[in-house]
Parts: structure tokens; sequence; C-alpha cells
């Protein structure tokens, strides 16, 4: 075939290249993918009031209606309270996540890089992850006592396992040829791990920490049950033993709230990174 293909002439616009349909798209919409995501809550807003307000198919002790929660919600607002218990679950979640990953990123980057602190410690490390988090406190509660040194560690080791789990086997398995390039260039010890293999494996590594954020907040709540007078998990068993329904409904809205704006935020830092690094 003789004829040559020669590709269609794009037609810029004086401002800038051309844009696809999806992008002139996105612009006619601003924060359409914000107006996307709250569809579904919306709906179980609605479906929630319809079988509460709307048929009465749950009692109000079953399932409170939104503006029974909503209004339970300005109450321990105008109290303090609801501000005093999101600020300790919030600070101790972040304090535990904190040490958790940050122990985690470093074992899992020792075992991930050394073959023998690998053979050593791998097998260990296993086990104590095979522990169920419930099975800590008993000790927890022996050792430290019932303060906050003992729900911030109990927090740390939810943290841990999944952000030391996504950065050893990241590490593990980074192109050889890639290491060997790196050499090839000079990089060896601190620089190759932070030219190369780091780079390599920050999708990974975010996956872990955003996996070990969502362990921190079951992990607070799992403390705050058992061993706590402030908090959201506290105030979760409180309403529980109260019979205030609405109050409990309260709190499990609000850790859903708290989580998800924490993981955005972390979100945002992983977008950032990977502009950076990746």
């Amino acid at each position: 075939m003789t004829e040559t293909l020669r590709a269609a002439p794009t037609t810029q616009p004086a401002d800038g290249p051309a844009r696809t349909p999806r992008q002139r798209r996105r612009r006619k919409l601003p924060g359409g993918g914000l107006l996307i995501g709250a569809v579904v809550p919306v709906l179980l807003l609605g479906v929630w009031w319809l079988v509460t307000d709307g048929t009465g198919t749950f009692s109000p002790v079953q399932l409170p209606a939104p503006q029974t929660v909503f209004s339970a919600g300005i109450g321990l607002f105008e109290s303090g309270d609801l501000i005093d218990h999101m600020t300790i679950s919030l600070q101790r979640v972040l304090l535990g996540f904190a040490a958790g990953a940050g122990l985690g990123l470093a074992l899992g980057s020792l075992l991930g890089l050394s073959s023998i602190a690998d053979a050593l410690l791998h097998p260990t490390v296993g086990a104590f992850r095979a522990v169920p988090s419930l099975a800590w406190v008993p000790l927890l509660l022996l050792w430290v006592g019932i303060d906050e040194d003992s729900k911030v560690i109990l927090i740390a080791i939810g943290a841990f396992f999944p952000v030391f789990t996504a950065v050893h086997s990241a590490l593990r398995h980074v192109d050889a040829q890639l290491v060997e390039a790196g050499r090839a260039f000079g990089f060896h010890g601190v620089r190759l791990l932070g030219t190369v293999q780091l780079p390599a494996v920050v999708p990974s590594v975010f996956s872990g920490l955003r996996l070990g954020l969502a362990q921190a907040w079951l992990f607070l709540v799992a403390a705050e049950l058992l061993a706590s007078s402030e908090g959201l998990g506290f105030l979760l068993d409180e309403s529980r033993n109260n019979g205030r329904t609405d109050r409990l409904l309260l709190a499990i809205v609000l850790l859903a709230l708290l989580g998800k704006l924490t993981d955005t935020l972390l979100g945002i830092v992983e977008r950032k990174a990977l502009k950076t690094w990746a």
C-alpha cells in the first residue's frame, strides 16, 4: 500500500491547544464529580426519611428520623460535648496513625530492601498480623492502663500492618532492571532508594497508607468502646446503654464523615506525591 496516511489537521483555538469533548464537559461542570458523588447519599437520606416519617415502617426507637438525629447533634453541639467527642477521637486517630504508619514504612522498607532482615523478621511480623485486634486490648489495659497511651497504641497497631504489608510487598517486587539501571547511573544506598525505588512504589505506599487510615478508625472504635470516658466510640456505647438511638446514629454518621474527610486529605497528598515522585 503506497498511499501515505496523514492525520487530519487539528484546529487549535487562539488561547491554547484543542480540548477533547470530555475536557470541555469538565469545564462546563465545575464540581461535577462532587455532585455525582452526592447522589447516593441524598438518595439514602430520602429513603431514610421515607421509612421513618414517611411510612412509619420503623419506630423512633428502632430508627429515628433524620431530623431527630440532626436535633440530637444540635443539642450535643450546644452543650459542647459533640466538639469534645470529635476532637479527642480525631486526635487519637491522627497520633496512632502517625506512629503506626511511620513504623510500618520504616520496617517495611527494611524488610523490603534486605533479604537477611526479611528472612529473619517477616515470619514473626506475619504471626503478629494474624492476632485479632481485640486480643490486644486486655494486654494493653494490663500493661499501660486505661489512659490515652493504650488507645493510641491500639490504633497504631491497626495502622501498622496495612502500611507494612504494602511497602514490603512493593519493594520486594520493584523491577530489577530498573534498579540495575539506577546503579549504572551511579546511584547506591539511600540515593538509590530515594531516586529509583521509592518513586517506583509510591502508588502502593499510598494504598497501604489509606488502608492503614481506615484501620485506624476501626481500632479507634474498639478502643473507645472498651475503655473510654469520651470520644465517638464512647458516645456509641453510652447511647446504646441509654436507649438513645438518635445519638447512636449520629456517632455513626460522624465517624463516616470524619473517616471520609481524612481519607480525602490523604488522597490530595497522594496526588501531589504522584506528580512529584512517580
